[in-house]
């Protein structure tokens, strides 16, 4: 029997890597004024992936009642399957269009958004049908999303915007993938996720950016940037996730999950600290209805479904967001 209540320690961690997600978008923004976007994700997943590839051992896989061998085949293909869609087209559009002109606080808002796009994926391929709770949150989510939309185009260019709602909603692609692979260790799985997005991204950086943009970035390397590279990868991932994974084996995912919620509260306050962003009204009601709809979408008793017993979409928040102001 899991407890209910996390205990005051285990609360502070919680809390501790909303904070660590939160403030990876600032830490992203600095980032993109070092490396092209595409190029920056690469080396995110690089770093994140080596050395701790070696120190986690082989994948670890759910057993789904065939052999070992086909479990194997089936665990590399899904571990693929959410590479490529996590880490190239989810972070591949959000770093572009941070890069492009969303906020930092305004990108770790939005990209919340991705458990209404899991709620509706999972409807789909899953046969998760969502309460009435769940539609309604659904409904207040997606005005909040106008809201901000309304607030963005009066402000700055909405062509980042709308990337980070691709990229959100190929974070609930992903979350969908995650829940039928279902692995049993969370760290391990996003570990060896890692390395699938960065020979593609790399290749994309050259075909987009340019071999010479690439190796412009990487001569000036300087102290800052190994220190973004180090933090979205080694804190943002390998703790953030690790840690998020700990306490999800240690307590029900209902009290674990709502943590995440505290994720935008954390990217809009430390970019207007760090980055001197406003918040305007109509930013701030953009919050409340985002904030208010995920959490109906998110921590709503769900109907029994077709799929296995998993976290709700919030559990697997990517911690790590970003955008840059025009």
């Amino acid at each position: 029997m899991h407890p209910a209540r996390l205990a005051p320690a285990h609360l502070a961690l919680a809390a501790l890597v909303a904070a660590v997600w939160g403030v990876n978008f600032v830490v992203i923004e600095i980032g993109l004024d070092h490396f092209p976007p595409l190029l920056f994700s690469a080396l995110r997943f690089l770093v994140a992936a080596l050395p701790a590839v070696f120190l986690v051992g082989r994948p670890k896989v759910a057993r789904d009642g065939v052999s070992p061998a086909r479990t194997e085949l089936r665990a590399w293909g899904r571990m693929v399957g959410v590479g490529l869609v996590l880490g190239v087209a989810k972070f591949g559009l959000l770093f572009t269009g941070m890069d492009l002109g969303a906020p930092a606080g305004l990108s770790s808002l939005v990209l919340q958004v991705q458990a209404v796009f899991t709620a509706l994926f999972a409807f789909v391929a899953l046969g998760e049908r969502p309460r009435r709770l769940q539609v309604l949150g659904m409904a207040v989510a997606l005005a909040g999303i106008g809201v901000a939309a309304v607030d963005e185009g009066g402000s700055g260019p909405l062509t980042g915007f709308a990337l980070v709602i691709a990229a959100a909603a190929c974070w609930g692609v992903s979350n969908v993938l995650t829940r039928k692979a279902a692995p049993p260790d969370a760290l391990n799985f996003m570990v060896w996720v890692s390395t699938v997005p960065v020979l593609p991204l790399l290749a994309l950086s050259l075909l987009l950016e340019g071999p010479e943009r690439d190796l412009e970035a990487l001569r000036g390397l300087d102290m800052t940037g190994v220190g973004v590279i180090a933090y979205v990868a080694w804190i943002t991932t390998v703790f953030g996730f690790g840690a998020w994974g700990w306490l999800l084996r240690r307590y029900p995912a209902s009290s674990v999950a709502p943590f995440s919620l505290l994720v935008p509260v954390f990217g809009m306050s430390s970019a207007a600290l760090f980055l001197g962003e406003s918040i305007s009204p109509l930013r701030w009601c953009a919050a409340a209805l985002l904030v208010g709809g995920v959490a109906l979408t998110s921590l709503a008793p769900r109907r029994n479904s077709l799929a296995p017993s998993e976290p709700p979409a919030v559990s697997f928040p990517r911690p790590t967001g970003e955008e840059r102001p025009a």
